[in-house]
């Protein structure tokens, strides 16, 4: 059971990753689709219990942003994984103008979840870490090791 939490500003892959990594093995927890916290929470639970392997596919730029999830992965037995994706302003700017629709997301919000991003850290309850860099539509991932070992 796996519990898995992206980390990053928009545009940066988050959602292709999971396509192209996670869409056959992992439900999507993502707040674009489900519009509402209730909505969330709800799915979210009904996943815990289940015992269903899940991504969380929202930006989590804050550890308090990640905390609800993590307690309640581990609550339930869950491994908790994070994939920290390494913002790269220009690129994602360049990105978010490729989306059409709703999907388009303003400067100033990229701006303000670039301002607070934070890199998680193990302290938080992640049982793994990795980061992500994408370029030219390719991703690197390179584990993060525990700051004790």
């Amino acid at each position: 059971m796996e519990c898995i939490i992206f980390m990053g500003i928009q545009a940066t892959g988050k959602s292709t990753f999971y396509k192209e990594r996670y869409v056959d093995t992992h439900l999507r927890l993502n707040m674009d689709m489900l519009k509402t916290r209730y909505r969330e929470k709800l799915l979210l639970q009904a996943l815990l219990e289940s015992k269903q392997p899940f991504v969380v596919d929202n930006t989590n730029p804050l550890p308090e942003d990640r905390f609800t999830y993590i307690e309640e992965a581990k609550k339930h037995r869950f491994s908790v994984v994070g994939f920290y994706f390494e913002p790269d302003y220009a690129e994602s700017i360049r990105r978010n103008a490729q989306r059409s629709g709703k999907s388009v997301v303003r400067e100033i919000g990229i701006q303000s979840v670039m301002k607070k991003l934070t890199v998680p850290s193990f302290a938080e309850g992640f049982d793994e870490l990795y980061r992500v860099r994408s370029t030219n539509g390719t991703f690197t991932v390179e584990e993060i090791t525990n700051e004790g070992s």
